[in-house]
């Protein structure tokens, strides 16, 4: 006959943004193997995207690749200003959560549907968990700077990646609830990196050879936004690129429309490609492959990291120190100069790579754990 069942554990997943594809991918599969086990209770999650990154490229794309069910809800809240999307996105997050009244809101990393998310779950008083939580730049022109600190201020539980996370939590006074599960993206590495190897065609495709080109994303606004940047970036990989080494960007619609605007064009016979945005396995096994990596996103800082390539990051700080400090990655804001200087570091012999400061790949399960022992059953 057996004990009475539980009541299962209801969870609203909402994501917006490539990256946190990435992240609720990993915790989605973690929901799947703890119901296969028949472990009690049950959970249920229900995805919510907002729409934030609506290209096929920078979305749809991720979701037919890597064959992950549709999500539950489309918002459909498309670009704009950050107050246009952000109020956007409260009212159609506020009915979902009302209609399906979820145990917990999951919101991830530090983009705009994760304040969103975290505002409307708060004032409906459903625990908020963040995973992802205490990263800090320090910088507040960043508006992900602002998405961060307003999102852990309200969260009920903090799912932090890394020891310098829950450091700087304490700082703000930030204790209770706080969890160092390690790095949901980490879990994901080790789960995909073998078979985006085996299983990606794209540098035939691109006809690279490995270790015989540099990859590069440029996507944060304080790049595409300011002229100076983003022809000094350009300009640097310009100088550095050969026949024989060339650049790969996969470029993003906001760069795009940059470059266009700005009327910054590349030189002819330029050995930089700019290509579309790529699938999650597509774009690791570049990262697998190539000889260096330079971006200003924070994804690809880590990835770079775990793949054990060196790292140029065009940005004047990052979240991500344990990886400056480990010697993998190099600072080097937008400037040429400094970006070409980097370039002769990260050449340079480097020391071993540190293992475990990203978790042990069990960051999904974990978080599960702690969601399931904070629930009244």
């Amino acid at each position: 006959m057996g004990g009475p069942k539980s009541k299962p554990i209801k969870i609203v997943s909402i994501v917006g943004a490539r990256p946190q594809f990435i992240k609720a991918m990993m915790v989605s599969r973690a929901v799947k193997h703890h119901n296969r086990q028949k472990s009690r209770p049950r959970l249920t999650e229900i995805l919510v995207h907002t729409g934030q990154h609506y290209d096929y490229e920078m979305s749809q794309i991720f979701f037919d690749k890597m064959k992950i069910p549709a999500p539950h809800y489309q918002l459909g809240v498309g670009s704009g200003t950050h107050g246009e999307m952000t109020g956007r996105m409260l009212p159609r997050i506020e009915e979902v959560v009302l209609k399906e009244r979820p145990d917990w809101v999951i919101i991830y990393g530090d983009t705009n549907s994760t304040l969103a998310g975290a505002i409307v779950a708060a004032k409906l008083r459903i625990p908020v968990s963040h995973v992802e939580a205490g990263l800090r730049s320090y910088n507040r022109r960043m508006p992900e700077e602002i998405n961060r600190v307003l999102t852990d201020r309200i969260s009920n539980i903090l799912f932090c990646p890394t020891e310098t996370a829950v450091k700087n939590l304490a700082k703000e006074g930030i204790c209770d609830g706080v969890y160092e599960v390690g790095d949901v993206m980490y879990d994901a590495f080790i789960t995909y990196n073998k078979i985006a190897a085996q299983k990606s065609k794209i540098l035939q495709d691109l006809v690279l050879c490995p270790h015989c080109y540099y990859l590069a994303t440029v996507h944060r606004q304080e790049n595409t936004d300011d002229p100076e940047r983003l022809l000094s970036i350009f300009s640097a990989f310009e100088e550095l690129a050969r026949e024989d080494r060339p650049f790969v960007i996969p470029i993003h619609p906001r760069t795009r429309r940059a470059l266009k605007r700005r009327a910054i064009k590349l030189k002819k016979n330029s050995h930089v490609r700019l290509i579309l945005p790529l699938s999650y396995l597509d774009m690791m096994a570049l990262e697998l492959q190539t000889a260096m990596i330079f971006t200003d996103s924070g994804g690809m800082q880590k990835e770079a990291f775990f793949a054990r390539v060196p790292c140029i990051t065009l940005r004047d700080e990052t979240e991500w120190v344990e990886t400056v400090e480990a010697g993998w990655n190099f600072l080097a804001g937008a400037d040429k100069k400094s970006i070409l200087l980097a370039f002769a570091k990260a050449n340079k012999p480097r020391p071993p790579a540190p293992s475990g400061q990203f978790g042990g790949g069990e960051a999904s399960r974990l978080i599960l754990d702690a969601l399931i022992a904070a629930t009244p059953l």
